[in-house]
């Protein structure tokens, strides 16, 4: 069946083309150039996109040049953990309701224009970005309904089936949002394949017939609002929601079975209001509170059954709470059209309290920090300039003074305090008009993840770990350099270095008692070059089509806290390239493209232990068809060659000679999805 698939595709993608490229005997017109401002903000209007037929601003800003979304990393507090993408000069009311979800919920004919921001410019948060998106909205008075439909269906496997409604009612200044979903999720390197077990010598000591499932999903609602409010304009939010998840992990042979279950149940909510007002002409305010929560309990069992006799169950269930408040404040004064300063503040309230049980065959098992509650009080003050020097160059700095205390109780009491000065310089050079320079010198810190100050457990892989009270926050002196060239109308190519000297690299420490933790291992560095080339291929003779390639390669260093030697740092994939192909058919009313990832590797490094995967040749077709304005389709497949995990486990955690290792050859289930979305 695989083969089968593999072939289709091929076939597809090879006979396809082909007939796509000559379907229009006319040819296509030239692309609406972006306009370029005095600011060197570069500017595309609803006409650039138009040959696209988008339905929504997600597709619009997909097909900006150089241009990929990131929804930011979640990290606590406001600053540097909220993504790319701003709407009319402004990002989401809460960091949940990210930018991409924003864009998908906006229909492209609501779009006036989209700014592409590259090194700063007056009136726009960078946030630490390189570069930005500002996608502006029109005004007027609309009602507008859309009703959404997924459906997820695996070759052999579990199929999932989702939908969403929105309502979104504007009239005059205020707006007024509801939102309903029904979301799907799961994992696409599951699957079947051989687990093969060898002792020290290479004898095969097990083999047996391996089979994986993970998947969950969740329904929330969410009301937003929006309007003018005493002289100034407010932005509201608020979410609740219910999730879950479960992975199956299962290894069968003559006389044996393994099971590994995981199921989690999660309440979650959030509230998030920003409010802007113009204290006069050049001074202008913004004010956010933003609170959110999740409860979580989750269920994880082991039992492996050989020759008939049942060994011991392991048992680890976990009860977790956990909030965020956020209240951060800022003014912007605009001295002139080239020179604007910010400053302000940000204090953010963290709480995580969880409780947590380990036990084998029934017998309670001690583990290091199993039920705490730990809470973190952070201060911020920044202050940053953007200065536009001349029409060439832009410089944009600043400073931001963090002071956190960090409290744990519980089976462990303890306090500790940090301080960090946070500075940051970019330099941005326009040479000419389709080439930029930026280079960037910066100190970012690390926020801590709270659920490594806890035990966690991980049974599919004999993964037991207990918590660590004694962590610090990552620190990293950043050196970046970034190159970008535009050429024929939607060709780009740009490549960026970075250096990284790392202090407190957090990874996997050796514990007493033969168990391990997150913690410092001491100092590395990481070398990383991210290139992309797309090229247009009009002038390859086919029509509005363009292909891309991108990659990025990471080479890190650091000291193995156990052998002194030096190794990579866990959870770093080495490369991570991709090879896409897309091309729109007006007169079809479609566009399709397929996407191949020919490698990627990420290993992680135990003081008992190494492990990882290895994932070849991943295939995704997909197809857009808009039969008419308010409705699309899109159907995609996903087909993975082979997705290969590995284990070697240690005898001795000094010595470390193998005591046995292990391999999971999975062939991955292909998988089908289909979206439909109407609008009313």
């Amino acid at each position: 069946m695989r083969k089968f698939l593999l072939a289709t595709t091929a076939i597809i993608g090879a006979a396809t083309a082909p007939a796509l490229a000559f379907a229009e005997t006319a040819p296509a017109p030239a692309a609406v150039q972006p306009q370029v401002s005095e600011t060197g903000v570069l500017t595309f209007t609803p006409d650039f996109f138009a040959s696209y037929n988008p339905s929504t601003a997600a597709d619009m800003v997909d097909r900006v040049p150089g241009f990929s979304v990131n929804d930011g990393d979640g990290a606590r507090g406001f600053e540097g953990a909220v993504g790319n993408v701003l709407i009319n000069g402004a990002r989401p009311a809460s960091k949940n309701d990210t930018g991409s979800s924003l864009l998908a919920r906006t229909p492209a004919h609501r779009v006036e224009r989209i700014e592409l921001i590259r090194g700063g410019a007056p009136g726009i948060e960078m946030q630490g970005y390189g570069v930005v998106v500002n996608v502006i909205l029109k005004a007027g008075a609309s009602t507008e309904q859309v009703i959404s439909h997924n459906s997820l269906i695996w070759d052999g496997g579990r199929s999932l089936f989702g939908g969403s409604y929105q309502l979104t009612h504007r009239k005059g200044e205020y707006t007024y949002g509801l939102f309903i979903n029904d979301t799907i999720a799961s994992s696409d390197s599951v699957g079947e394949g051989p687990y093969i077990r060898r002792d020290a010598n290479g004898v095969v000591t097990r083999y047996e017939d391996y089979d994986s499932d993970a998947y969950g999903g969740g329904n929330a609602i969410r009301g937003t609002f929006s309007g003018p409010l005493l002289g100034g304009n407010i932005n509201l939010t608020a979410r609740y929601g219910i999730s879950d998840w479960h992975n199956v992990d299962l290894q069968t042979g003559d006389r044996i079975l393994s099971e590994s279950f995981y199921d989690s149940d999660s309440k979650f909510g959030e509230f998030g209001a920003t409010y802007t007002r113009a204290i006069t002409p050049r001074l202008k305010s913004e004010t956010r509170l933003i609170h959110e929560w999740d409860d979580t309990d989750g269920v994880a069992r082991a039992l492996e059954t050989i020759n008939d006799v049942a060994g011991d169950e392991q048992l680890f269930t976990t009860e977790d709470s956990s909030s965020e408040t956020i209240l951060r404040s800022l003014v912007r004064f605009q001295k002139s059209e080239t020179l604007e300063y910010e400053v302000g503040g940000e204090v953010a309230l963290n709480r995580l309290e969880t409780q947590q049980a380990y036990s084998i065959g029934n017998v309670p098992v001690a583990l290091p920090s199993a039920s705490v509650t730990v809470e973190e009080l952070r201060g911020e003050l920044f202050g940053k300039g953007t200065w536009r020097i001349n029409p060439k160059w832009t410089m944009e700095a600043g400073l931001r003074l963090e002071h956190s205390t960090i409290s744990q109780s519980g089976d462990v009491d303890s306090e500790e305090s940090f301080f960090f000065a946070k500075p940051r310089v970019q330099l941005t050079w326009n040479p000419r008009e389709n080439t930029q320079i930026r280079v960037r010198v910066e100190r970012s810190v690390g926020q801590l993840n709270f659920g490594d100050f806890a035990a966690s457990a991980e049974l599919a892989s004999d993964g037991v770990m207990g918590g660590n009270v004694n962590l610090t926050p990552e620190q990293r002196w950043i050196g970046e350099i970034a190159f970008e060239q535009r050429f024929m109308k939607e060709g780009i190519f740009s490549v960026t270095y970075s250096r990284h000297h790392i202090t407190d690299v957090i990874d996997v420490i050796p514990l007493d008692g033969g168990l391990s933790a997150v913690g410092n291992i001491g100092d590395g560095t990481l070398d990383q070059l991210d290139a992309t080339l797309t090229v247009p291929t009009d002038r390859l003779f086919i029509p509005r089509g363009k292909l891309t390639f991108t990659n990025t390669w990471n080479s890190s260093e650091v000291t193995d806290p156990t052998t002194g030697r030096s190794r990579p740092i866990s959870g770093l994939r080495p490369t991570d390239g991709r090879i896409s192909f897309e091309q729109n058919v007006p007169s079809w009313k479609l566009s399709w493209g397929a996407d191949w990832i020919p490698l990627m590797k990420q290993y992680s490094y135990r003081p008992d232990q190494m492990s990882g995967w290895t994932g070849r040749d991943y295939y995704q077709l997909w197809l857009d068809y808009k039969p008419m304005p308010t409705l699309s389709i899109r159907a995609q497949m996903t087909v993975w060659d082979s997705f290969y995990w590995q284990r070697e486990v240690y005898a001795d955690r000094d010595t470390r000679p193998i005591s046995f290792s292990e391999v999971r050859d999975i062939a991955p289930r292909p998988i089908y999805q289909l979206r439909l979305r109407k609008t009313f």
